[in-house]
C-alpha cells in the first residue's frame, strides 16, 4: 500500500513497486487520480481515503488484509504543505497536517503490523524529509510532523525488528512534485522575493548539487529498502538531499 499514491512521490513509488511484481494499493483522497494510477499497473487497486480520519485509516488496512490475505509493504507518502510564520499559522492547518503526516502513519502502521508479524516479514517506509532532521522558517507544522515521523520510525523499528519487520524513513530534499510547485508562490510571498527566485534562493540554497530531485530517485531508494537486500537496515533516516544537510 502506498498513501498519496495518486501523484508525485507516491505515484512514482507505486509504479516502482509494481515493476517488482507487487500488487499495489494506491490510496489517496483523490479518487480519480488513484484510479488512474492503479489502472496503469499490472496489479493495481485504488482506495479513496481521507487520512485525517483515523478510524477510516484502520478500516482501510483491515479491508486490504481481508481481501488480499496479507500486507507486506506499507509506504506512508501522503502529505501537504502550508507556508506561514508561526505567529500566523492557522490551528486548523496545524491539526490537519499533524493528523495526515504523523497520526495517520501511526494508525496505518499499528493496523498493518499484525499481518506482517504473522508472516515474519514486512517493510514500512515513511517518506520524511530533510525537515525530519533540520528546520526552516515558516513551515512549523510540516517540520513538527516530519520530525515526529522520524521518531515514530525509530520506535517502530525497535519493536518490529525482532519479528522480521523493518521500518525506515526516506528523507529527500526538494523534489519536483506538485507539492513543491504549489508552495513556490507561498514561499515568495512569505520571504518577500520574486517567485522566479524561490528555487535558487530558498530550495537550493544549501545544496551541493543545485537541482531539484526527481520523484523516481526517491522511488528507487524505497524500492531498495523494500527488498531482501535491505533486511539489515531499520530505524534509519536515509537522506537523498544533494548535500543539503552536510553543512
Amino acid at each position: 500500500m502506498v498513501t498519496g499514491g495518486a501523484s508525485g512521490i507516491g505515484r512514482a513509488i507505486a509504479i516502482a513497486l509494481a515493476a517488482d511484481g507487487a500488487t499495489v494499493i494506491v490510496a489517496d483522497r483523490d479518487e480519480a487520480g488513484a484510479r488512474a494510477v492503479a489502472a496503469g499497473l499490472d496489479r493495481g487497486l485504488a482506495r479513496t481515503i481521507d487520512l485525517v480520519d483515523a478510524p477510516a485509516c484502520r478500516a482501510l488496512i483491515e479491508g486490504v488484509v481481508e481481501r488480499c490475505g496479507r500486507l507486506d509493504i506499507l509506504v506512508n507518502s501522503a502529505g501537504f504543505q502550508h507556508v506561514a510564520p508561526v505567529t500566523d499559522f492557522p490551528i486548523e492547518q496545524w491539526e490537519a497536517m499533524l493528523r495526515t503526516m504523523l497520526t495517520a502513519p501511526f494508525v496505518l502502521s499499528q493496523a498493518a503490523l499484525p499481518a506482517m508479524f504473522a508472516r515474519g516479514w514486512g517493510r514500512i517506509v515513511n517518506i520524511g524529509s530533510i525537515h525530519s532532521l533540520v528546520a526552516s522558517p515558516n513551515k512549523v507544522a510540516y517540520i513538527a510532523a516530519k520530525h515526529g515521523l522520524l521518531g515514530l520510525t525509530r520506535a517502530i523499528a525497535l519493536e518490529a525488528g525482532p519479528r522480521g519487520v523493518t521500518c525506515n524513513a526516506v528523507c529527500p530534499a526538494y523534489v519536483r512534485t506538485p507539492l513543491v510547485e504549489a508552495q513556490i508562490a507561498e514561499q515568495a510571498r512569505t520571504a518577500g522575493i520574486p517567485r522566479e527566485d524561490v528555487v535558487d534562493r530558498i530550495m537550493l540554497a544549501g545544496a551541493a548539487i543545485p537541482r531539484l530531485l526527481e520523484a523516481d530517485e526517491v522511488a528507487a531508494y524505497v524500492r531498495f529498502l523494500c527488498s531482501d537486500a535491505a533486511a539489515g537496515i531499520t530505524g534509519s533516516a536515509q537522506l537523498i538531499d544533494g548535500g543539503w544537510t552536510a553543512r
